[in-house]
């Protein structure tokens, strides 16, 4: 789906611009453009980006396969911009974050924006766009802070999930930790190890993008840049320290697991111990006490029984009480 918002000087906003007038738009130098790819096929996007738009094919190619971490290119008349959207899916298991890959031109009046999937921070500010002209009227370059204020705003409510759902594993591995809190806390540290590998060279593109000296990125509006910099900044370090937490909870649950198992051997430890007297002690005599052995009579009359299975039975109940008094149980 190829969308087009076009804006002209005294000329109200126009969202049904013909593809094939694109040319005619760039022409207008106080004007704004703005064309959205969407899940369109590389060959309806080619012949607009190299031959309307005049996109070194290099870029293109970068744009059209979306394997990059995120960048920023300078090609003095344009900008070729790569960022990242985060997606966070409760539906899949504890939860994973899926990377949609955007790819932007940025020209002095015009803004070109491909994507594969459907991108929330795109839908907001075409919506913006829409409902408030304001928001055309500071310039391209004002449109892609727009653009990535509203897609690193889109980080903070993961974040919150994933602090959310640490606080319930710090819980469960307090009161019961099993096989799945240990599968959760891995998926969790694999999310926010996503989160940083996009966090981190998206970082470095708004820190150029605030500073740099580009010709199509007016001066006053790089400390609108540097303010998108600073919500990076606090994320990356939200995530360093929801890592830290996660892997104090890790170390947690790794010490229950060894408690319980300590406990478990303690208990078979006890157990054996009981029995120990009782197995010699039945070694020893044999228990033949239906049949003399060796003439020893005496050691097979009813008394001797009783007597031998009344020490089999105090014996490691003696055992028993003298450990609870030592505290060993």
């Amino acid at each position: 789906m190829i969308r087009i918002l076009q804006i002209a000087p005294r000329s109200p906003l126009n969202t049904s611009y013909p593809p094939e007038k694109i040319k005619d738009a760039l022409k207008i130098k106080d004007g704004l453009l703005w064309v959205d790819f969407l899940n369109e096929p590389n060959e309806s996007c080619e012949p607009i980006l190299i031959n309307m738009f005049g996109f070194h094919p290099l870029a293109v190619d970068d744009a059209l396969q979306e394997t990059h971490t995120p960048k920023v290119d300078d090609w003095d008349d344009y900008l070729y911009i790569v960022l990242d959207a985060l997606v966070y899916d409760e539906l899949v298991g504890n939860g994973a974050l899926h990377l949609h890959e955007l790819d932007v031109f940025l020209g002095n009046n015009y803004i070109v924006t491909h994507h594969d999937e459907p991108i929330a921070a795109i839908d907001q500010t075409w919506n913006a766009c829409q409902r408030d002209p304001r928001h055309t009227q500071n310039g391209a370059d004002h449109l892609l802070y727009r653009i990535l204020d509203y897609l690193v705003a889109a980080y903070m409510p993961i974040v919150e999930k994933i602090d959310d759902e640490i606080d319930v594993i710090e819980d469960q591995v307090l009161s019961k930790a099993t096989t799945e809190t240990l599968e959760h806390i891995f998926s969790l540290k694999r999310s926010l190890l996503s989160m940083r590998r996009v966090i981190t060279p998206q970082r470095e593109v708004l820190n150029k993008l605030a500073r740099d000296d580009y010709q199509v990125i007016d001066s006053h509006d790089r400390v609108f840049f540097r303010d998108v910099y600073d919500h990076l900044v606090r994320m990356q370090d939200l995530n360093e320290s929801m890592r830290d937490m996660l892997s104090g909870t890790l170390d947690i649950y790794l010490s229950v697991v060894n408690n319980r198992m300590n406990d478990v051997m303690k208990t078979l430890t006890v157990i054996t111990t009981l029995f120990m007297p009782i197995s010699f002690i039945a070694g020893f005599f044999g228990m033949n006490f239906f049949e003399p052995v060796a003439h020893l009579t005496s050691w097979t009359r009813v008394p001797a029984f009783i007597i031998m299975l009344l020490v089999t039975i105090l014996t490691p109940t003696s055992m028993f009480v003298w450990m609870r008094r030592r505290r060993w149980l």
